[in-house]
């Protein structure tokens, strides 16, 4: 049966008005989902290893090098390297929390320092108690691959030591850590090519010329905060 044009055109304009509808349920149910998917605190891998740069004591020190973490075993290896003029340093720093024990290997002398090492481990993860700063792209949202969704999120540590810290949205890992401590000032550290899992793990046990190292009771605790404070010190005093 062939309807009439008034026929047709109250059927087009039904069609019309379910579809209206129905565009807008989907709409809603979008706002409800991007609503409901606000950035919330999260813990990085386990086992990273990964590229890293640090900048300490207002930009005296600027190293660049690699990291292997493991908060399982609450374990920091970290190896740098800085020109600093005509003054070239590497320096390689084995932390081992549950020890409290962290190592200052110097591989082109064979010698090793061995220091006690501040308890107060910090996992690489966005606190509870951490308040968002903002969600940004790096790089451009124009195109699909062409950018990265993170937040950055502002707090204190336990030891009071203010912080920010930019995540990833997608799988929680660090891109930035910047640190204050009234005593040490500003650290900050950049991560890039992070691997998921441990790809070394000899990375977390000293080397042998280490074994006959003796504790210097003397010394302050470390952190790896103040560890960076040491060494830019250290490359001061070679200058």
């Amino acid at each position: 049966m062939c309807l009439g044009f008034p026929q047709q055109v109250v059927l087009l304009q039904t069609f019309l008005t379910m579809n209206s509808v129905g565009l807008l349920f989907c709409f809603s149910l979008l706002l409800v989902a991007a609503t409901s998917q606000a950035p919330k605190p999260c813990f990085a891998p386990e086992l990273l290893t990964g590229g890293v740069s640090v900048m300490a004591t207002g930009g005296l020190m600027t190293t660049s090098g690699a990291v292997a973490y493991d908060a399982l075993g609450q374990r920091l290896r970290a190896r740098h390297y800085g020109s600093f003029g005509n003054l070239t340093v590497a320096v390689d720093e084995l932390m081992l929390y549950q020890q409290e024990v962290m190592y200052e290997i110097n591989w082109s002398a064979q010698t090793c320092r061995k220091l006690p090492l501040d308890t107060y481990f910090i996992p690489m993860q966005v606190p509870e108690d951490a308040s968002l700063l903002g969600q940004t792209i790096l790089g451009s949202s124009s195109s699909w691959g062409m950018g990265l969704l993170t937040n950055t999120w502002v707090g204190q540590f336990p030891n009071n030591d203010s912080y920010l810290l930019t995540f990833t949205e997608i799988g929680c890992l660090p891109v930035t850590l910047t640190n204050y401590s009234p005593k040490i000032g500003w650290t900050t550290i950049s991560t890039y090519n992070w691997v998921i899992g441990m790809s070394n793990p000899e990375d977390f046990f000293p080397p042998a010329f280490c074994y006959d190292a003796k504790m210097e009771k003397s010394a302050k605790p470390q952190t790896f905060f103040s560890a960076m404070e040491s060494l830019a010190m250290m490359v001061q005093s070679m200058k």
